[in-house]
């Protein structure tokens, strides 16, 4: 039986506390004069991606032992395991060009995905300190922030009057693509951030709407994804289907994140 809300929100803890020290492992990395590989992809790679993923795998696969973990590391080199209706997607450095450039916006990505939706999320981004965290399915919005303020709920807000607040890709970006996107929108500012801390920025209410009109990978959406969904936003393909995961491949269409309507 996939886990319930009851047994992921008890499960949290332990995940969030896991996020933590792929952080401190990560940043042990960040400060430290390391270097940058390609892949097969021509995406970057460092010693502090195959760290992190590491110890989040191993331990998801003693917290859940029955449960596949998907991993983008393990998937590049082609160690993928079959998935059914449940099963884990880790990003553990999504944002490694941020990290390469040391702008602080890179995140750990922990998800946990049932009949195609994310119905849990933690992201954790180590440099600036802030944890976000949600799961689908409980009676009220479950999605939850810590940072040097405290840990507090947090919910997707309504487009305000003054207008959008459009966040796009840091690195990733096509500005053609995105201006034709916008072109007729009530939009008030726009701003780039890198990694999956655009969809936890619409989970917080401080952003509208991310249109992602490039390629991303499965385990880079996830976990925002469902953060972003406990906290009552949504994504949802060019075509208005809901995001799905467990497609052949993990490649995701593109896709706009969005608040509250």
């Amino acid at each position: 039986m996939p886990l319930s809300a009851h047994d992921r929100i008890a499960l949290l803890p332990a995940l969030e506390a896991l996020a933590r020290q792929a952080g401190a492992l990560i940043l042990e990395v960040y400060g430290s004069d390391f270097t940058a590989r390609a892949k097969a992809d021509a995406s970057p790679v460092t010693e502090a991606d195959e760290r992190a993923e590491a110890l989040i795998t191993a331990g998801l696969r003693r917290l859940t032992p029955a449960i596949p973990v998907v991993a983008e590391e393990e998937a590049a080199r082609g160690e993928c395991p079959a998935v059914g209706r449940e099963f884990w997607l880790v990003d553990p450095l999504d944002g490694t060009r941020e990290f390469v450039s040391r702008n602080g916006e890179f995140t750990v990505n922990i998800a946990l995905i049932q009949e195609g939706e994310p119905v849990l999320g933690v992201v954790l981004a180590p440099a600036i300190g802030r944890l976000f965290s949600g799961v689908t399915g409980t009676d009220d919005l479950g999605a939850w922030v810590e940072d040097a303020a405290g840990r507090r709920s947090i919910r997707a807000r309504r487009p305000p009057a003054e207008g959008l607040t459009v966040v796009g890709s840091r690195s990733h970006g096509d500005a053609a693509a995105l201006d034709a996107f916008l072109r007729g929108r009530h939009v008030a500012s726009l701003s780039a951030a890198g990694s999956s801390l655009k969809f936890c920025l619409l989970a917080a209410g401080e952003a509208d709407l991310y249109p992602r009109l490039g390629r991303t990978m499965e385990w880079d959406t996830a976990a925002g994804h469902a953060v972003l969904a406990a906290a009552g936003g949504r994504v949802e393909t060019l075509a208005g289907a809901v995001l799905r995961y467990g497609k052949p491949g993990f490649e995701n269409p593109h896709f706009v994140a969005q608040g509250r309507d």
